[in-house]
């Protein structure tokens, strides 16, 4: 009886054992997964593994494994590393957006079990700092893009359901299309928030930042008759700014500078004139003339203009849209959240 019972012993010991190399298989199946749609390196691959196993077998890990994985990669991505020039460098920089969408987890439960990790792991002051700082940017991108859509859907026509334009360089350049400048006026804004530090955590500037981008937006598409189309009748903020009613007219020529409607924006949408105009002339201009200079947005540098002509748009969303914070998929195509 005796001999039977440690055997059964044995068989339940060898059992479990299967079980947890099996479920382990398993993460580990699903974690090469997630590094090779994120296109991770090696170093950082392996780095965020081997954190992940010692932190599991010292805490318990409740949850999804690969949530808890995603965590391991975002800090083993964002890990100094030498460079050729014996300085230092932030490693394999992958966007804390991509590792969301890849890894099927929201921004506020990613948020959440980053401070658990953070304490178990016994971070130092400066990660943590940073890492209050990039929710707090994320917070209020949120409710920055609650805001947009409404403000855009009342400038710009409604977005629909259409097939996403193929932009290849040796194809015929097509007019864009209002899902593709809802997308792109948010990249723009979105990439110009991160080059001011001094404004950031600030929802106001950050509004009036987003007014100064549809501004610039809504001002080249009054200069471009492939883009007038695009625009809501319904909008009459061309009455203040000196057209007139036939301004849709293909033959309607406009002046050569687009007119500013910063202030109608801040009536419309709680904005303060002032404070909006004060950034756009110190900021926003001097961001976007930057990026004119560049080659990142193309068209007329001398008025900041252009850019969402035919043969100018595909290059221009190519070049602001890798890497970006994206617009979301059920926006793009008429599905407001």
């Amino acid at each position: 009886m005796l001999g039977e019972e440690e055997d059964g012993e044995s068989r339940a010991v060898g059992a479990a054992a299967f079980s947890v190399q099996a479920e382990e298989g398993d993460t580990r199946q699903r974690y090469e997964e997630l590094c090779s749609s994120l296109n991770m390196d090696g170093r950082a691959r392996c780095e965020a593994w081997l954190s992940y196993q010692n932190m599991k077998r010292n805490f318990t890990l409740e949850g999804n494994d690969l949530h808890w994985l995603a965590r391991a990669l975002y800090m083993a991505c964002r890990k100094a590393v030498p460079t050729v020039s014996k300085g230092t460098a932030e490693g394999n920089y992958v966007s804390l957006t991509r590792i969301l969408c890849c890894s099927e987890q929201s921004l506020i439960e990613f948020f959440n079990k980053m401070k658990k990790w953070e304490d178990m792991a016994n971070l130092p002051a400066q990660f943590r700092e940073r890492t209050e700082r990039i929710e707090r940017n994320f917070t209020i991108s949120a409710v920055i893009f609650k805001k947009y859509k409404p403000i855009f859907q009342g400038i710009f026509r409604y977005p629909q359901d259409q097939p996403r334009q193929q932009r290849g360089r040796k194809q015929r350049r097509q007019p864009c299309t209002v899902t593709e400048v809802l997308q792109f006026c948010w990249v723009l804004f979105v990439h110009a928030k991160g080059n001011f530090p001094m404004i950031s955590d600030d929802l106001v500037n950050y509004c009036h930042l987003l007014l100064c981008a549809l501004d610039l937006v809504y001002g080249n598409a009054l200069q471009c008759p492939n883009c007038k189309e695009l625009l809501n009748p319904n909008f009459k903020v061309f009455l203040i700014v000196g057209l007139t009613e036939d301004f849709h007219n293909k033959d309607y020529k406009v002046s050569s500078d687009p007119p500013c409607i910063i202030e109608k924006l801040c009536s419309l949408y709680y904005g303060l004139a002032l404070e909006a105009k004060g950034i756009k002339e110190h900021f926003w201009k001097p961001y976007i003339r930057k990026i004119f200079d560049k080659k990142l947005l193309k068209g007329k540098d001398e008025n900041l203009t252009g850019f969402l002509d035919p043969g100018s748009f595909g290059d221009s969303l190519e070049a602001e849209g890798a890497g970006s914070e994206r617009v979301p998929e059920e926006w793009q195509h008429g599905k407001p959240s």
